[in-house]
């Protein structure tokens, strides 16, 4: 996050409602600020600005090596029962559980116990594409390169939302469809791919996929409320998701599915992803590496940003119940304000 803004270790987007450009090429002009302090009071005036027009409901916290510049909450969590927002309320990620998935396969790999060029036959000999079985590697998977679709799709719409409950759940979905591509050829997001590598790690773990990321990354970074919470559990300060339509907001319930996945869809909130990087940052978690760090994510009525420079210290996270790009619009005016270091 330095003046240069050269520091995509993982981008990650999803389709619905959000544009797939390059980081760089959402770049504000640079006008930093002189301190924290003055980010500070314009990110305040700012965010405030965005919660009047309806524009942004969410949290917003700033950090720098592990210490908090700013960190407040916007909007309503319900809007029906007018509950606000508070700093520690759980949003749904999103895509960003896809840097968990990652650095599962990462540990995974550093134990010898799978290598990035072994194929998809080698852990789900029954994948019904054969030839995805036969040319798609662990590598592909990651990159996104492997041809393999996604889950947002007609079968998708047509399934029962609350039977999706488990990573074997999702892999019908997609299973059965020809490859878009010849693995390696090309790059196109797949929540398909990220669903398969959750498939590997419950295949070679030995445990079921939220065990091992709550395990294996969660306890040792202390991000004790991040959880991939069933879609109908009764769970304190969580904020309820709210998308567009038309001139109105409505609730993205119907849109979830049962649970989310090795894809995406948990819950976590803004100091437990400042857990994150410092974790990342001290090597608390095994394989984890102090890498610089940008996702970003959107969906209906979800939409959130963790962008982390390890040399700066900047950490800015923006966790938002509202469509792309209202976590975003900030985070991008945010990284455009950091003072030089």
């Amino acid at each position: 996050m330095r003046a240069r803004i050269a520091f995509l270790l993982l981008f990650i987007v999803v389709q619905t409602g959000f544009s797939q450009r390059r980081m760089r090429e959402q770049e504000l002009p640079r006008e930093p600020k002189h301190d924290n302090q003055d980010l500070a009071y314009a990110v305040s005036g700012f965010a405030d600005s965005l919660a009047k027009e309806d524009a942004f409901s969410g949290v917003v916290l700033i950090a720098q090596h592990g210490n908090i510049v700013f960190h407040n909450a916007y909007g309503y969590a319900d809007r029906e029962e007018k509950i606000p927002n508070k700093p520690d309320t759980k949003f749904n990620i999103g895509s960003l559980n896809k840097s968990f998935t990652a650095l599962a396969i990462r540990q995974l790999v550093d134990e010898g116990k799978i290598s990035l060029d072994d194929k998809l036959k080698k852990f789900l000999p029954e994948y019904p594409n054969r030839e995805a079985a036969e040319k798609v590697t662990i590598q592909h998977l990651l990159d996104m390169t492997s041809g393999i679709g996604d889950i947002f799709c007609p079968a998708y719409e047509s399934t029962p939302k609350e039977k999706l409950r488990s990573i074997e759940d999702f892999i019908p979905l997609f299973a059965g469809e020809p490859l878009q591509f010849e693995p390696g050829t090309q790059r196109q997001y797949s929540n398909g791919g990220y669903i398969l590598l959750g498939a590997i790690i419950q295949k070679v773990s030995g445990l079921d996929y939220y065990t091992y990321v709550r395990e294996k990354i969660f306890k040792p970074a202390g991000m004790t409320v991040t959880e991939y919470y069933a879609k109908n559990a009764a769970v304190e300060n969580l904020a309820r998701g709210y998308m567009r339509a038309d001139t109105e907001l409505k609730d993205n319930y119907p849109t979830l599915p049962g649970r989310g996945s090795s894809a995406g869809g948990g819950y976590s909130t803004a100091e437990d992803l400042l857990k994150y990087t410092i974790a990342l940052k001290q090597g608390k978690i095994k394989s984890g590496r102090a890498d610089v760090l940008g996702i970003g994510d959107g969906a209906p009525g979800l939409n959130a940003a963790l962008e982390w420079d390890p040399e700066s210290g900047y950490a800015i996270i923006v966790l938002a119940n509202l469509d792309p790009p209202a976590a975003g619009s900030v985070a991008r005016k945010i990284r455009s304000w950091l003072p030089n270091v």
